[in-house]
């Protein structure tokens, strides 16, 4: 639900432009007699993001390997899932006396978009998770979860491009030519549809369509893993119904041969995807460089980075009647931006002096409590990239209540999450807030405090009266 609301905001709110439009028309003139602007100066410092995001059931999982982004590095992601079939007690084939024989097995992934070059070849190859493994369907997993291991030999590959994946797919069987388009089809071996129509519904070690427990102690799940090749991922649901393991095969009915299938899908908890990032280049190199106020900012969403920003400036402002504050944030072009694109939204929020705490600027974003996440405006607090190639952050009543001593001026933290925890002074809790609906997807280079045009710089805009 959380999702659902964070994205109407993003969509809703693209035609904004400069966020001083929202109630520009009641900014007084800046006369330099009684109204006032001045900028003040940030220090900014690039870090590595800790990330306790967990993989829900209805979250589209990321697959592939990105080798050549020449600013950030390598990111690697692989999936995993369990599958089920449609009822328990239930024997899902035909009848197993009547079947022939096993046409084909094919695993259908339901195409959810895709980061990164277009012309990017991938290659996907899929396994069982071993029994061993330790794969629950009652845990959530953390995108940076250590491999699963896997039993027996490969179950199937697809290698394909990016930029087709958009395209209908033609499949025939005997007398049905059929097109579908949204979905990546993975042969597999036609052993495991033999394997599969030999489970039963018994209480004997083979009866798997017992119960959903049953199945899956027999088969764990599968395993996605992307080759160390490409330069893109691609995104899929695991929960979309588009999603299945389909089993073709022959069976005898009155005498004549026919062809049918039987489909098994992911239909309850049991999933994970492991997202590796490598940072290299220039961004490995400010995540090293041990300066505290670095001259570029660099951002990769989930799981990624994120900066700080503190505005020494604040603390020996006068107070001041504060009519307009904005936190103003230019983007840099960088090599490959035509395809790795930026994210879809970026978060500000501030931290506490230990830096485990962040907090929401509650009398800013107005948020919305959804009992189990909060949620906010875009529109009025600002993340969203606007028309003059900039983002702006609305941080005005922040600011007056640090001006007239009612607040602390707090270190604050710029990063692109897909989810992000923080405490909430309005609601007295730490809650959920969900940013972005994929992850892994898009990074920013962004000018920092120091950096060497001032016009491009990370600053905070002030409009204000005296008093």
């Amino acid at each position: 639900m959380a999702v659902a609301l964070i994205l109407f905001g993003l969509t809703g709110c693209t035609k904004i432009n400069n966020p001083t439009e929202l109630g520009g028309d009641v900014l007084p003139a800046i006369d330099n007699i009684r109204t006032f602007q001045t900028f003040l100066e940030t220090r900014t410092d690039n870090a590595l993001f800790v990330d306790s995001n967990k993989v829900f059931y209805s979250d589209d999982m990321a697959l592939g390997h990105i080798d050549d982004d020449r600013e950030f590095g390598k990111t690697h992601a692989d999936a995993y899932f369990n599958i089920l079939p449609i009822s328990p007690m239930f024997y899902p084939f035909y009848r197993k006396d009547s079947i022939v024989g096993i046409d084909s097995v094919i695993l259908s992934l339901s195409y959810k978009g895709y980061y990164g070059d277009s012309n990017s070849l991938q290659t996907l190859r899929v396994f069982e998770i071993s029994q061993q493994a330790g794969f629950s369907d009652t845990t959530l997993y953390k995108y940076n979860q250590s491999d699963f291991a896997i039993s027996g030999a490969e179950l199937g590959s697809k290698t394909y491009q990016m930029k087709k994946l958009n395209d209908s797919v033609t499949f025939i069987r005997k007398r049905d030519t059929s097109k579908i388009a949204g979905v990546i089809r993975i042969p597999l071996a036609s052993q495991l549809g033999t394997r599969f129509a030999g489970y039963d519904t018994t209480s004997t070690a083979n009866g798997a369509y017992r119960s959903d427990s049953m199945f899956l102690s027999l088969f764990r799940g599968l395993a996605i893993k992307a080759d160390n090749s490409g330069n893109a991922l691609t995104y899929f649901s695991p929960s979309d119904i588009k999603t299945k393991l389909i089993v073709y095969y022959r069976v005898r009915k009155n005498g004549t041969i026919d062809t049918t299938l039987t489909e098994f899908y992911h239909s309850k908890g049991g999933q994970a995807n492991l997202v590796k990032r490598t940072p290299q280049g220039a961004f490995s190199q400010y995540l090293a460089n041990n300066q505290p106020n670095d001259d570029k900012v660099y951002l990769q969403s989930s799981p990624g980075s994120y900066a700080t920003i503190q505005i020494p400036g604040l603390d020996t402002l006068q107070n001041a009647v504060i009519h307009r504050a904005e936190l103003i944030v230019t983007p840099l072009e960088t090599q490959q931006q035509s395809y790795f694109f930026f994210p879809k939204a970026l978060f500000l929020d501030r931290i506490n002096a230990r830096g485990d705490t962040a907090s929401l600027f509650d009398f800013d974003m107005s948020p919305r409590d959804n009992f189990s996440s909060f949620s906010y405006d875009y529109a009025r607090f600002g993340g969203l990239l606007l028309r003059d190639s900039t983002y702006k952050f609305d941080i005005t009543r922040y600011v007056q209540r640090i001006v007239t001593n009612d607040s602390t001026n707090f270190t604050l933290r710029i990063q692109a999450p897909l989810r992000t925890f923080a405490y909430s002074s309005q609601f007295r809790r730490v809650s959920q807030l969900a940013i972005s609906d994929q992850v892994a997807y898009g990074r920013i280079v962004i000018a920092g405090g120091n950096f060497i045009n001032p016009a491009k710089r990370l600053r905070l805009r002030i409009v204000y009266s005296k008093l």
